[in-house]
């Protein structure tokens, strides 16, 4: 059984499908067509279909407070203002909700900054039981404050697509392509954008990120996978997106310090975290002194800033490792002396942490006689069963670094689980591969809840 409302010609209405809890609507049966102010108005396209992302500003008095959207295109149109203006606009369909009533209809897309309401509903978009009082204002009640707090914005959901930028330099390899492809199962459009190609105008008013010579658009949220070569470079990039307004998946400085492995280590320790023994020392007057901090041979000496096990080497006598400590020195590079933990032998455990969760964990293997189980460097992997220790140890570990998402490579030692390395970029293809989970839709499903979308 239907039921008809009585409402006012201004009101406060609620726009879910667009993320709006509340924003006050001027109701006008004189007027034809329906308008909600919009800036920053861009189309761009998911699996074909045109899609247009806007923003709002709900409230004239905090035009601090804005609001990412974006619907289905439906068409664009030649509307005439009651000034007598014409305007070709961005027509939506969304929800519309008013009291106990909810109804979808087409709305038109325009800048109005200048009005003094910041949505106009015209006769072809009221649900036929709406009837409207042009004397009475707010019969449905005022504005609930408590809408636009700051903690609660961020928990309210809606469903629509994101614009997500994949910053990368391999476009084709297994992770950048299952990404992507999840993204836009899920009805994202997901671009791939090479890193080195970007170049940045700086600006505290119009900050702009150029593209092969071209102004990128805005995003909603920016993936970050950072070749380790370019690192200072890539977080550069990934600043100037968070200054264009999107999120970032994993924050710069938390790649930071996954990337510094000297960094990463003593935030690691800070956090109560157990490590093997590190030991880092900058004069060659330190070798000895450095050797016996980790007071064990065999040993391992790795450069700081290193990925996919390359840069890692077994010193099986003090005098090895005095020797490749002098040939990093002779290079100029930073590396870590590290113990050996003999009985992990040659096997680790990578934990992918996504939003303060383990979701998959797999136990890599070495190759022949190789210390390193990396899969890069030929090791194999099977599923791994965790202990409770080793899953709260892994969680830990992310949140030290301040990492979303994370690889955590965990050793198993007589004194219990060790964190070897904590990866902002970690592949996803021995994990896939492995286990009965997609892991690239988790990553995007972590990536709609850090926007407020709804799955």
């Amino acid at each position: 059984m239907t039921k008809e409302i009585e409402i006012g010609w201004e009101e406060w209405i609620n726009l879910p499908s667009l993320n709006i809890p509340a924003i006050k609507v001027k109701v006008d049966t004189g007027a034809q067509t329906s308008a909600l102010h919009a800036k920053h108005i861009e189309i761009f396209s998911v699996q074909k279909k045109k899609h247009v992302r806007f923003e709002v500003s709900p409230l004239p008095e905090r035009p601090n407070l804005t609001i990412s959207c974006s619907a289905p295109l439906i068409d664009k149109r030649k509307v005439t203002s009651s000034n007598g203006e014409s305007e070709n606009r961005y027509i939506i369909k969304t929800v519309l909700v008013l009291g106990i009533k909810e109804w979808e209809a087409d709305i038109s897309l325009t800048d109005r900054e200048s009005m003094q309401y910041r949505m106009l509903l015209g006769r072809s978009s009221l649900d036929p039981e709406v009837i409207v009082h042009p004397t009475e204002s707010f019969l449905l009640g005022g504005l609930d404050k408590g809408v636009y707090r700051k903690k609660k914005t961020k928990s309210l959901k809606s469903r629509r697509a994101l614009r997500i930028a994949l910053l990368t330099r391999e476009p084709n390899n297994y992770s950048s392509k299952k990404i992507k492809l999840a993204g836009e199962a899920r009805g994202h459009e997901v671009e791939t954008i090479n890193t080195t190609r970007c170049y940045l105008d700086v600006d505290m008013d119009n900050p702009q990120i150029y593209y092969e010579g071209n102004p990128l658009p805005k995003y909603d949220i920016v993936i970050p996978r950072v070749g380790a070569s370019i690192t200072s470079y890539g977080l550069a990039v990934t600043r100037q997106f968070l200054l264009t307004g999107a999120t970032s998946l994993n924050e710069p400085q938390a790649i930071a310090n996954s990337r510094d492995k000297l960094m990463a280590h003593q935030l690691l320790a800070s956090a109560g975290i157990d490590i093997p023994v590190t030991g880092f020392a900058s004069s060659s007057k330190d070798t000895k002194g450095i050797i016996d901090t980790v007071g064990s041979i065999p040993l391992i000496i790795k450069l700081a800033e290193s990925s996919q096990g390359r840069g890692v080497i077994l010193a099986e006598t003090k005098k090895a490792a005095e020797t490749v400590i002098s040939a990093f020195r002779g290079l100029k590079a930073n590396f870590l002396v590290q113990e050996f933990i003999e009985e992990s032998k040659g096997e680790d455990i990578r934990c992918l942490v996504v939003g303060g969760k383990v979701i998959g964990s797999i136990k890599r293997i070495n190759k022949g006689d190789d210390f390193r189980s990396n899969i890069h460097q030929g090791g194999t992997a099977e599923k791994a069963a965790l202990s409770r220790k080793e899953r709260s140890v892994a969680v830990k570990a992310a949140k030290a670094l301040g990492l979303s998402v994370a690889g955590v490579d965990i050793l198993r030692s007589k004194r219990g689980p060790l964190v070897l390395e904590v990866n902002s970029s970690p592949g996803i293809k021995s994990l896939d591969q492995t286990l009965e989970i997609d892991v690239a839709e988790q990553i995007i499903i972590f990536c709609e809840s850090q926007i407020g979308i709804s799955t």
